[in-house]
């Protein structure tokens, strides 16, 4: 009697090995199959389908979006540049001081970086949006549904970013830290009680929302380079600023 519905039977590959000496990839039971009625299906390994699933969705949003279109190009250049940018030059502030002497004092400095920064930053933003609405919308996210999710996903980064504005103060947002400018202790009240770098994944909460309200494939894209981008900077500031604060710590345990 032949294999009976939905009984697993190893086949092995047609045709010469290509496992190489040790039968890498080939032999009997290196496939299983299904036996469906008359015929096999292959089965997939355990976490096989996600992967596909993974695969799937992205080549689907890729084929949404043409990535040398020039808006798309200066919002990717513009996310990747800006913390480049300001942790380049809060650096070379720490160990230099230059810019607070060029401009007479360190809260000038760190307000005429952070100035800079609200103006690349707001360049971002207006390329991010000009870049989703230069390509194609997905229709599966064209629902009211999704705009809700949007508007929801807007409002949770909104609230991330102004109470850590509040909770830091300007010049405990744009690197006071690095011209001198420290507070007693670092914050951990709301929302550094719930979350690292609040006002990094509350601004990628933002332009996560805006491209789902936008229904717009090139916009997940883009904040999925902001994610990585922050991701990347949070791992080069945290340690250095835990060092200025250790510094801190340890002269003031000397003074006393």
């Amino acid at each position: 009697m032949g294999p009976v519905l939905g009984q697993v039977v190893a086949r092995p590959p047609r045709g010469p090995s290509r496992g190489g000496p040790q039968g890498r990839g080939s032999g009997a039971g290196s496939r299983a199959y299904e036996q469906v009625g008359g015929g096999a299906r292959l089965l997939r390994r355990p976490g096989q389908h996600r992967l596909q699933a993974d695969l799937c969705v992205m080549t689907r949003l890729l084929g949404y979006v043409d990535p040398w279109e020039p808006c798309f190009v200066a919002a990717v250049l513009a996310i990747v540049f800006n913390p480049l940018f300001w942790n380049v030059v809060a650096r070379w502030e720490q160990r230099t001081r230059k810019l607070s002497g060029a401009l007479g004092s360190p809260y000038v400095a760190c307000y005429v970086l952070g100035g800079v920064i609200l103006v690349l930053n707001a360049l971002r933003s207006i390329w991010f949006t000009q870049a989703m609405r230069n390509q194609p919308r997905m229709d599966s996210l064209d629902t009211p549904m999704a705009y809700q999710a949007g508007l929801v996903l807007l409002g949770a980064g909104s609230i991330l970013v102004l109470s850590s504005f509040s909770a830091l103060g300007f010049t405990g947002t744009f690197l006071g830290d690095y011209f001198g400018i420290l507070k007693e202790a670092r914050v951990t009240k709301f929302p550094f009680n719930i979350l690292d770098n609040p006002m990094y994944w509350g601004s990628t909460a933002n332009y996560l929302g805006w491209a789902v309200m936008h229904a717009s494939p090139a916009g997940l894209l883009l904040t999925g380079v902001v994610a990585l981008v922050y991701a990347a900077a949070t791992l080069y500031e945290e340690p250095f600023t835990a060092e200025i604060y250790r510094q801190k710590a340890s002269q003031s345990r000397k003074s006393h």
